[in-house]
Order: structure tokens, then C-alpha cells, then sequence
């Protein structure tokens, strides 16, 4: 109990500590015009207050991952508690910020347009099919488990297909009408609703004095499953995850000061933080041991874990609440995944989408593939996910480190972890049986030398582009905005 509580402490101090370094590192500039004011379009582009940027990033990033990942990452014991609070603070948040605030200084850009900013045109073209396809998977799989699990608690009075349906006619308005109609207007409401189950779930644990392990580096896992790097890769959101890098920039084109950077973006990552620390900590406390959780991940998978642990903390009605809740997230992050999907494609042909019909052309073929994939087995397929994820996540800490970099900044906030996921994204294709299938230590020795030959090469790049002068950003004049 007492490691919980004081993870919990720890991921908020971070904030208002590594969190205000972090800001400090960047130098916000409050007098610069940000996109939501340089570019508004009443589209993509509109201000909006902090409140709401804050609540939407959140649903934004969440879907499931900070509940369906740290509750598979609890078999391996309160070592994923150590993963949750120094990944978040040092690796995921600096993350978000980054990639949110660099994007602010270049026009609201997603990821592909950055990293072939500062990584090489090459790789503008790797990254935006690479993030499009990542962004087609994640719209489709949250059209698939949330349908299931409304289908589940209705107990099946209505067809999967007309769920289906209603979700893929919620997808559809909210990719292509103003972000202030749909996702502005209910993401607050569900952002509270989020927090209220996930603080339910947390608060009755300490109240019940629930039996959460004390930290330890053992390896509980009942495989034995090698800590690094599967622990890292399981553990995404609510520690570190790429996907956040595909959404970040949606919110980087309604936010109203750079100052707000911190809050919306490094915040709401400790956030998200802390609602996986609650279900890491329920997985681990409630199942009777490590073997007791695995069986029933085995049997009904962590949504299963969600219902048990909510109908133990909460009771009939709050349960049903909570569950609703784990609902809404893979919901609220389809949506955007599908926005993301259309404004990266609208970016890279450089589309205007002040016309709905411009938006409907580049989403009606995306919804459609989606549809198609429905009825395709996702099992083989997402099992690419995780290294998918965590590989975005790598080019973003990377883009993050050369704009630092050539700003003559300090760098090393974001190149310590970009290092250290390039070696647990290596090691994992390499060793994984989606990969390579080597032996761990040869996987390890593979790694190891890729890291090194991607960091050395970081280098030759990044010197170069600061000995060019290379522009960190859209030239605009600066002015004093009214809030």
C-alpha cells in the first residue's frame, strides 16, 4: 500500500517539478500567436480554454491503454509500478510536451511533417504512412472492443451490427465537423467520468486496505517473461506511447497560450499516469496473486479484470458506471484516431479542409477500409501494436531531441529516453517471435549495437542541421494576444 501511495505522490510532484524544468528547457513564449489564433479556420484550428484542451487531450490519449496495459504489465509484479511513475515522468510526458509544443511553433504539424523537418524528408514519407496505418488500426480495433462490451453489458438485446453501426455514425460526425460541435461539447463530461471511476477504483483500495504488493525488482510474471523489454512494451500508455504523438497535434491547433503547454500536455500525461497506477494496483490486490489475475486474463482478458475490479470497489450501480467509462475511452480515442488519420493525409497533400466536402473525401475512403477490417481477425495483426506504438514513440522522442538539440538547449530530456525505448523496441523485434525470434542474449547484443549506430548517427545529423541554421519553427510576429 505504502509504494502505491507514494507512487501516486511521486507522479504529482513530478509534475510541478521535472514538469516546470522540462517548460523551462523548451521557453515558452507567451507573447507568440499560436496556431488555434495564426490559422483559424473554425475547423481543426479554433481556440479553446484550458479546461477543455486539458479534458480532450486526456480522452485523446487514453482509450484503454493506461487500464488494458498496466493490467497486463501487473503479472510481472510492482516492478510495473516503477515502469508507470519514471516512464511517465521522464519518458512519457516529456514526450507529450514536446511533441505538442514543437507543434504549436510549426503550424499545428502532426508527426510526419516534424520528422521530416528534422530527421530527413525521407522519413516524413515512412512516418506519414507509418502513422496512418497505426491510426486505421487503433480507429478500427475501438470501433470492434467497444461494440463488444456494450454488447456484453446489454446482454445481447441489441445486434452487434446495429452498434456497430452507431459507433461508425459517431466516428463520421466527429471527424468531419468542427472539433468544438462533438469532441468540445461531451469530452468534458466523459473526462469526468474517467476520473471519477478511476479515483473510485483507487480511493476504495486504500479504503479497503486491499493487499497491493510493496516495491520490489522480482520478476512475478507466470511465464517468467523477460522484464526488458516486454514490460516496457506493455506498459505503453500510462508510461510512454507513440500514439499520443498522432493525437498531441490535434489539441496543438486549439490551444489559446504556449504557456497552457504544461498543464494540457505534461499534465494530462500524469493524468493518465496515475489512472494506471489504480489499475495496476487493482490487478495486482485483488485476484489472489499473480497466478489467480493470469487465469483470468487467460479466460476473459483484461476487460474482465475492469468488470471484477469495479463491481468489488464500486458495487452493482458504480461498477456499471466504471465500465461505461472503460466504454467511452476506447470510443473517444477512435474518433480522433480516424480525425488524426484525415488531417495527417490533408497535411501531406496539402488539402484545405475548410470545405466538408474536402474533409468527406479523404474520410469516407478511410471509414470504409475500416468497415472492411472489421470482419477481418485482428488477433495475428495487433500483435504488431505494441511495437508499432512504441516505435512512433521513438522517432517523436527523437524529433524532440534534435529540435533541442539545434536550439542549443538540453537535449538529453529527451535523448535519454529515446535511447533507452530504441533499445527496448530493438530488443523486442529482434527476440519476439513477431520478429526475429532470437535468443534474448543475441537479441540484447543486436540492440545494443543498432542504438549505438542510430545515436551516432543522430549526431552527424544533428550537427549538421545546427551548422545549417536550420529554422526550429514557422516564422510568425510575435503579439500580445488577449486571453
Amino acid at each position: 500500500m505504502y509504494t502505491f501511495i507514494a507512487s501516486i505522490a511521486l507522479l504529482i510532484v513530478g509534475y510541478f517539478t521535472y514538469g516546470k524544468f522540462v517548460e523551462k528547457v523548451f521557453g515558452v513564449r507567451e507573447a507568440r500567436a499560436t496556431p488555434a489564433y495564426t490559422h483559424k479556420d473554425d475547423i481543426d484550428y479554433l481556440p479553446m480554454n484550458t479546461k477543455r484542451n486539458s479534458l480532450i487531450q486526456l480522452l485523446n490519449i487514453a482509450g484503454v491503454g493506461p487500464i488494458f496495459g498496466p493490467i497486463m504489465g501487473a503479472l510481472y509484479g510492482p516492478v510495473a509500478f516503477i515502469w508507470i511513475v519514471v516512464g511517465c515522468i521522464f519518458a512519457g510526458a516529456v514526450h507529450d510536451y514536446l511533441t505538442g509544443m514543437i507543434s504549436i511553433r510549426n503550424r499545428g504539424a502532426h508527426l510526419p511533417e516534424l520528422a521530416g523537418k528534422f530527421l530527413g524528408k525521407f522519413m516524413k514519407h515512412v512516418v506519414n504512412a507509418f502513422a496512418v496505418l497505426l491510426l486505421l488500426l487503433v480507429g478500427t480495433v475501438f470501433v470492434t472492443s467497444p461494440a463488444a462490451l456494450l454488447y456484453s453489458l446489454m446482454n445481447g438485446w441489441m445486434a452487434m451490427g446495429l452498434i456497430l453501426a452507431a459507433i461508425f455514425i459517431y466516428y463520421i460526425l466527429a471527424t468531419l465537423l468542427p472539433i468544438d460541435k462533438i469532441i468540445g461539447r461531451f469530452y468534458p463530461i466523459f473526462g469526468a467520468l474517467l476520473l471519477i471511476s478511476a479515483l473510485g477504483v483507487g480511493l476504495g483500495l486504500v479504503f479497503t486496505g486491499a493487499p497491493i504488493p510493496e516495491i520490489s525488482l522480482q520478476n512475478f510474471h507466470p511465464d517468467n517473461a523477460p522484464i526488458f523489454p516486454l514490460l516496457f512494451l506493455t506498459i505503453s500508455c500510462g508510461a510512454l506511447s507513440g500514439f499520443h504523438a498522432t493525437q498531441t497535434p490535434i489539441i496543438s491547433r486549439t490551444t489559446q497560450s504556449e504557456k497552457q503547454g504544461r498543464k494540457i500536455f505534461y499534465g494530462m500525461m500524469i493524468a493518465e499516469g496515475v489512472i494506471a497506477m489504480i489499475w495496476a494496483a487493482a490487478a495486482m490486490s485483488l485476484f489472489d496473486g499473480y497466478n489467480g489475475l493470469g487465469d483470468l486474463l487467460a479466460n476473459g482478458g483484461p476487460a474482465l479484470i475492469v468488470s471484477e475490479a469495479s463491481t468489488l470497489m464500486l458495487g452493482a450501480i458504480g461498477g456499471t458506471l466504471a465500465i461505461l467509462g472503460v466504454i467511452i475511452l476506447p470510443i473517444t480515442s477512435g474518433d480522433t484516431a480516424f480525425r488524426s488519420a484525415r488531417m495527417i493525409i490533408a497535411d501531406y497533400f496539402n488539402f484545405s479542409q475548410k470545405k466538408v466536402t474536402s474533409r468527406l473525401w479523404i474520410a469516407l475512403p478511410l471509414f470504409v477500409v475500416s468497415l472492411a477490417l472489421t470482419r477481418i481477425d485482428f488477433t495475428l495483426l495487433w500483435r504488431y501494436f505494441s511495437w508499432a506504438n512504441q516505435s512512433t514513440a521513438v522517432i517523436a522522442l527523437w524529433v524532440g531531441a534534435m529540435y533541442l538539440f539545434i536550439a542549443k538547449k538540453n537535449y538529453w530530456i529527451a535523448m535519454v529516453p529515446a535511447i533507452f525505448m530504441t533499445m527496448a523496441t530493438s530488443t523486442y523485434i529482434l527476440y519476439a517471435p513477431i520478429g526475429l525470434g532470437l535468443s534474448l542474449n543475441i537479441a540484447y547484443v543486436g540492440a545494443t549495437f543498432f542504438t549505438v549506430a542510430i545515436t551516432l548517427l543522430f549526431f552527424i545529423a544533428a550537427r549538421k542541421a545546427r551548422g545549417e541554421n536550420r529554422p526550429l519553427e514557422y516564422d510568425i510576429t510575435d503579439w500580445e494576444k488577449v486571453a
